[in-house]
């Protein structure tokens, strides 16, 4: 299925950028809020409600039916396009992203497996060479990882800092694989 499809539609979204002017470079002339999705790292372009207060790495709902804060979302952006203070902003929003939902990527760890036969998917992940993998999967076969600090007492990385770089290499594109993005 397509990432365009609704099966990829995000919830909520964390505010990177808000232009209470628009954004005269890209022709927009109303205001609008660069943002990040929660569940997917979609980069969108939204369109607030008027008189609507948005704040800088703030959640907004952006699913389907009534909206509090967010009349529309104008389309899906890449990192190129997004503006200076969002670019700045988008690793603390991965960040937050990233400890809001921890078990989802603590799960990471415990069923990552191999994306061929020389090349482990833990292993895009900078910083995780063949020893660290190796030992990441036999703590994992002794007793799945319950949190982000159960992998660094375990393993000696700090997954967080990890998935976060990664996923920041992902957005600005070029990556052979994609595991989160």
């Amino acid at each position: 299925m397509r990432r365009g499809s609704l099966q990829f539609r995000e919830e909520y979204a964390v505010v990177l950028d808000v232009l209470p002017h628009g954004d005269p470079i890209k022709g927009i002339r109303e205001p609008c809020v660069y943002a990040v999705g929660k569940r997917y790292f979609s980069l969108l372009l939204l369109i607030p409600k008027r008189d609507a207060k948005i704040d800088l790495l703030e959640e907004v709902y952006i699913g389907e039916g009534e909206r509090p804060k967010i009349r529309t979302i104008l389309k899906r952006v890449r990192y190129e396009d997004l503006s200076p203070l969002a670019r700045d902003n988008l690793g603390k929003a991965i960040e937050l992203i990233i400890k809001s939902d921890e078990q989802r990527f603590v799960e990471f760890f415990n069923k990552a497996g191999p994306i061929t036969l020389k090349l482990h998917s833990l292993e895009l992940l900078k910083g995780i060479g063949k020893k660290t993998l190796w030992l990441i999967l036999e703590e994992r076969k002794k007793r799945p990882f319950e949190s982000f600090e159960d992998i660094k007492k375990r393993v000696g990385i700090d997954p967080e800092k990890l998935i976060v770089d990664r996923i920041l290499r992902e957005l600005q594109g070029g990556e052979k694989y994609y595991l989160f993005v």
